[in-house]
């Protein structure tokens, strides 16, 4: 094999590819691909973003994770919020506030950590220089974007994805024409990021940590009530870790650990290991598929449940992580679920849009990496002059204190991003990762298990219908789901949704 990569901006696939063609790693493609997604892509990534890093390297088996989530700003505390709650969005990706605080504008806003994860991933592991991996989204930023039919559709239909343009001034001079959408086919100038791309590619991370750029986010916060300040910026660092591991079917499954959604994932698949779901007709939607999706929906409720309770950035909470992802825990789900327990999901029980976007690649060498990195859903706000839309990282964090995912400064909120890898006699055997808010974790799943216990291609892994359940007394399904199996699932005492669009 020569190479692959795979995203959802083509635009950002070929920048890698053609990082790969001049002989750059896995790591040099991700890290290009990474800053042209986030100017063609500008509310689901970018430099006012975070995200993590998986990243495998064959010659020597090194396997690391590099952690640069956001961070709460030092002038947050713990309960400022906590008589604001209105609701919890259905699927558990974010909480919903009075006067939408949390979610829009500059009190959404955490430390972005994107450029410093970046730059770490290609000072360890890459091969070209840093400029050389920001060349193309500058160059790109510069000459101006199409806007695709896709984008283009979602600003004309819906009207919350297109809000995040109005927030500010700065947004709405850049990504709209006077307060409209633009067009499919339209091109879209964004000047003011190309310098600001070029000014990190000059000076490195620091100038937008510790130099001007920093200087500016730091004002801009100060005067519009935003929680960042000039030291939380210089203090921001990443982390850098072993991934977390677990058996499944003899294939191990390596991903991240909190605050993100891999401890998650592994606890999934320890549960649903359990069970012989290669028996089931899940290609070919048999009779006996509303005891399959019972499967899935009561191991994903379980792993929720476990996520609500213990679950928050380990800095700041204990979490008991090897209890978690342990095979003595998935037993005791299990016969938990076979007893017939109902499983409840704590929540607070309108949706926000899940802005995310992903990079997989793999290199001839065998090398690879599974990058997922967000704007969280997109604060709206630009700082002038800067072109670069920020984070809304706030919007997952409990506002309720003394729980394991509460506010506090410096401190990161939950989030279901799980980069990840299956690895088969100890070399990579599939890459993955996903967008889709706090729907990664059961896609994931299902991607891995319809591979190996059903014998799937990878595109029909990921093309296959869905389920996704962490409610208590609901369980969402693709359109593409039989009308009869929705009806069995509901006569063993479910409620049904049918999504009108693929489930993500």
């Amino acid at each position: 094999m020569k190479g692959m990569i795979v995203c959802p901006q083509c635009q950002a696939a070929e920048v890698g590819i053609q990082i790969l063609r001049r002989g750059g790693n896995a790591v040099d493609a991700t890290v290009a691909a990474a800053f042209t997604q986030g100017v063609v892509d500008p509310v689901n990534c970018g430099i006012g973003g975070f995200g993590q890093m998986h990243v495998y390297i064959a010659q020597t088996g090194e396997e690391k994770i590099i952690d640069f989530h956001g961070k709460a700003g030092s002038k947050v505390s713990s309960s400022m919020w906590k008589d604001l709650v209105l609701s919890q969005a259905r699927d558990g990706f974010g909480y919903v506030l009075k006067g939408n605080v949390n979610a829009v504008g500059y009190t959404s806003i955490a430390t972005p950590g994107t450029v410093m994860g970046l730059y770490e991933g290609l000072a360890r592991y890459g091969t070209v220089t840093w400029k050389e991996a920001i060349r193309p989204a500058i160059d790109l930023a510069t000459r101006g974007y199409t806007v695709p039919e896709e984008d283009a559709t979602s600003w004309r239909t819906k009207p919350a994805s297109f809000a995040r343009f109005l927030v500010t001034n700065e947004a709405k001079r850049i990504y709209t024409r006077n307060g409209t959408p633009y067009e499919a086919g339209d091109v879209i100038l964004n000047k003011d990021y190309a310098e600001t791309l070029r000014q990190i590619a000059s000076e490195g991370p620091e100038v937008f940590y510790r130099g001007e750029i920093a200087t500016r986010i730091a004002d801009d916060m100060e005067r519009n009530g935003g929680f960042i300040t000039r030291q939380d910026l210089w203090d921001y660092k990443v982390k850098v870790y072993t991934p977390l591991i677990t058996d499944y079917r003899g294939y191990t499954v390596a991903s991240n650990d909190a605050p993100g959604g891999g401890i998650a994932l592994l606890e999934l698949l320890n549960i649903v290991e359990g069970y012989n779901l290669a028996k089931y007709d899940w290609r070919g939607m048999g009779s006996d598929v509303a005891e399959y999706i019972h499967i899935l929906a009561m191991a994903m409720r379980a792993a929720e449940r476990d996520r609500a309770e213990y679950v928050g950035d380990p800095d700041f909470v204990p979490v008991p992580t090897k209890m978690l992802i342990s095979k003595d825990r998935a037993e005791e789900w299990r016969k938990r679920i076979e007893s017939g327990e109902r499983i409840i999901v704590p929540k607070w029980v309108p949706e926000e849009p899940h802005s995310t976007t992903h990079v997989s690649v793999v290199d001839a060498a065998g090398n690879a990496v599974s990058l997922t990195h967000t704007l969280g859903s997109c604060s709206g706000v630009i700082t002038p002059g800067l072109g670069f839309l920020y984070n809304n990282a706030m919007i997952n964090f409990d506002p309720i204190p003394g729980r394991p995912n509460s506010i506090a400064p410096g401190k990161s909120r939950l989030t279901q991003m799980a980069p990840t890898m299956v690895l088969k006699d100890g070399q990579p055997y599939i890459v993955l990762g996903a967008p889709g808010g706090g729907r990664i974790v059961s896609a994931l799943l299902q991607t891995i298990t319809n591979i190996i216990d059903h014998g799937m291609t990878p595109f029909e892994a990921v093309a296959h219908p869905r389920v996704f359940c962490l409610h208590t007394d609901m369980i969402d399904v693709c359109a593409r789901i039989p009308s009869y199996i929705c009806e069995e699932l509901e006569a063993n005492g479910n409620l049904v949704v049918k999504a009108l669009e693929v489930i993500s």
